[in-house]
């Protein structure tokens, strides 16, 4: 009889749902098998899966909500079902936040869920929800072997300097500092530099990871030196609905003058805030562009100036640009963010082919013209690939 394969579980839980990826495992790059989410936990959960070529496996609704160590063993047991032929060696899970101590991927035991726990109150919308995840299958496969893999660490590669707010450096001892999010995708587009272009590889890039969730890095010979986001994921960029970079008093003037408690605060600038608040429509850049309204221009217009503001920044930081990368939701699919976001740096000597920006193909391209002093690049982000890659990297390894 065959010896089942190993396979490779990844999960990105998040405040409402739980998106998932299995991967075969062996001595070349884990491969994809398929993948899917639950998602509306609080609501309506509504669970989808498609096989690698993005064909529908299975489809499922509740009319009751589902706690989130129910939605994990619904994806598990989907697995077991699905994957005949393979065993599941390990579960790589997405944590936003690994602090000093871990500035790369390692396995879960009780003293790092510690560590963990301690960083959660600074993201508070993402680390209770992984910290669930990883508890609920120590209780359920205790002998699963469990991998967290760090948003974080990608920037841990940044100067003494760009880590520092102008604070008293107690306060650097006690995790204020600028931490840096979305690392597993840009970890993954400087893995892909190498073969698209080896001048952005060995240069100056700016890579825009344009979501929902935003931030933008500054890379130098593919490692982080600048990134947009600091302390929290709520800095930097306009989000969806996240305000980005605010002046320190705004929050403070809100609870003396309108007597607003930090739990408002934070459900402002959260969630209240961004392309959501500015619009008063959406929090989709995608219903944005399809509207009339004129504060969903003033939406879009504000984004782009503030992409385009930070972008300036990371250039001094990172002192000069030889190239822009567009990735994640809007950096891959919305040609009218990237077309006002590159006249908005025509200054710097970016000029793209509108005909090639246009283009619908989902896949790595440069849509700069040849005269262009600025390499402008559209590569679709892969973040599950890289915590697949460092899970079965520390299982290899033994950690």
């Amino acid at each position: 009889m065959n010896q089942p394969l190993p396979a490779l579980l990844c999960l990105n839980a998040g405040s409402s749902s739980v998106k998932f990826s299995l991967y075969r495992a062996g001595n070349d790059a884990p491969e994809l098998l398929f993948g899917g989410q639950i998602e509306g936990l609080l609501t309506q959960p509504h669970f989808k899966a498609k096989d690698a070529q993005g064909n529908t496996l299975s489809e499922q609704h509740w009319d009751q909500p589902q706690r989130r160590a129910e939605a994990v063993e619904t994806i598990l047991d989907f697995v077991k079902a699905e994957a005949k032929g393979y065993k599941l060696a390990a579960v790589g899970h997405r944590v936003v936040l690994g602090g000093t101590e871990y500035p790369h991927s390692v396995i879960v035991d009780d003293a790092v869920l510690e560590t963990l726990e301690h960083y959660a109150p600074i993201v508070p919308s993402h680390q209770p929800a992984e910290i669930e995840a990883i508890r609920s299958l120590q209780i359920s496969h205790p002998d699963l072997k469990q991998v967290a893999c760090f948003d974080s660490a990608f920037h841990r590669t940044k100067s003494e300097i760009a880590d520092l707010y102008a604070l008293p450096l107690s306060y650097r001892d006690k995790g204020i500092r600028r931490w840096g999010f979305h690392g597993l995708s840009y970890d993954y587009i400087s893995t892909q530099l190498p073969k698209l272009s080896p001048r952005l590889a060995t240069g100056k890039t700016v890579v825009m990871h344009l979501g929902s969730g935003a931030s933008l890095c500054g890379l130098v010979n593919g490692q982080s030196a600048y990134t947009s986001m600091g302390f929290s994921p709520l800095d930097g960029l306009m989000m969806g609905t996240r305000c980005g970079s605010l002046d320190p008093m705004i929050p403070l003037y809100l609870m003396n003058q309108y007597k607003m408690t930090p739990a408002a605060i934070e459900k402002l600038l959260i969630k209240e805030s961004g392309l959501c608040g500015v619009s008063g429509i959406s929090n989709d850049m995608r219903d944005l562009e399809s509207s009339t309204d004129s504060q969903a221009q003033l939406a879009i217009d504000l984004f782009v100036y503030m992409l385009a503001q930070q972008t300036g920044t990371a250039m001094a930081s990172i002192q000069g640009l030889d190239g822009i990368v567009f990735t994640a939701g809007i950096g891959e699919r919305s040609p009218v963010i990237r077309a006002k976001a590159c006249a908005a740096l025509s200054w710097a000597g970016v000029a793209i082919d509108p005909t090639i920006n246009e283009s619908k193909r989902h896949e790595a391209r440069r849509i700069s013209t040849d005269q262009s002093k600025v390499e402008v690049w559209v590569i679709p982000t892969d973040e599950e690939s890289v915590i697949a890659r460092d899970t079965w990297k520390l299982c290899a390894t033994g950690g």
